[in-house]
């Protein structure tokens, strides 16, 4: 199917791995020109290299608000537009209830969600200009809960309510805004946090049995694959979306499977 997303400037937060890379790689074969903002910058150029060498990287600590604005002045002083936005960047950092207190848990929303609207406030100049769009990387544990992360629980459920906000917004302005929700998606931080488990490969036996659809992980490419047609005019009657690409496994009954 033909996207039309050829020569179009997207930015991808937390772009160089996982399902951030993913969705570079997509974008680069729809002929797009993603551009990685991230805090690595061997790391978003290696991505780049891999997958989309007409791409662009900016350097950037996300949870910096100065970062932020200049990440987006960099775009739009390189390329003179913005076409779309692709918040991503983000960790499950394990701030909860019990051992987080104030100054972690306001660290975490700045790694998980205030740069999400920053990103977004920033871009929105151009994204208006060009009647972009805008998608939002969610998790399940903002609807199902996880255990000892409340901080990227909240941020998560920020995330899905600033989608519906956004899509609100900006109807006078054409521009499109919804959310793909990650469930269990095997990617370099997912398996950092398996590999911190006693029993790793058990773990992620019964984590893939309670998958409805094939009992197996969720892939990046299949993240990126929706992401990409979200930010597209494929899908131009939709906004203020929150699209499960989880294999069923936030609404579909697992006990009955």
């Amino acid at each position: 199917m033909e996207l039309g997303l050829t020569g179009k400037i997207v930015i991808v937060t937390g772009g160089a791995k996982g399902i951030g890379e993913g969705i570079v790689r997509s974008l680069a074969q729809e002929g797009a020109i993603p551009v990685i903002v991230g805090r690595s910058r061997d790391d978003n150029e290696k991505a780049l290299a891999a997958h989309a060498p007409n791409g662009h990287q900016v350097v950037a600590e996300l949870s910096s608000p100065d970062d932020c604005r200049r990440a987006v002045e960099e775009v739009v002083q390189r390329y003179g537009r913005i076409d779309g936005l692709v918040n991503n960047a983000g960790v499950n950092d394990g701030v909860g209830l019990e051992d987080g207190g104030y100054d972690a848990f306001i660290s975490s929303l700045h790694r998980n969600l205030v740069h999400y609207y920053l990103m977004a406030h920033h871009a929105l100049p151009e994204l208006i200009r060009s009647k972009g769009s805008i998608v939002n990387i969610g998790s399940k544990t903002a609807e199902t809960g996880q255990g000892g992360t409340s901080a990227y629980a909240a941020a998560n459920g920020g995330r899905n309510a600033l989608t519906r906000e956004w899509a609100v917004d900006l109807l006078k302005y054409g521009i499109r805004v919804n959310s793909v929700i990650v469930a269990e998606c095997y990617t370099p931080l997912y398996d950092k946090w398996i590999r911190t488990l006693a029993d790793p490969e058990g773990t992620l036996q019964k984590i893939t049995e309670k998958i409805p659809l094939g009992k197996r992980m969720t892939t990046a490419v299949e993240i990126a694959d929706m992401v990409v047609f979200l930010l597209s005019e494929r899908s131009s009657h939709t906004t203020g979306q929150l699209l499960h690409v989880d294999g069923g496994y936030v609404h579909l009954d697992r006990s009955l499977l």
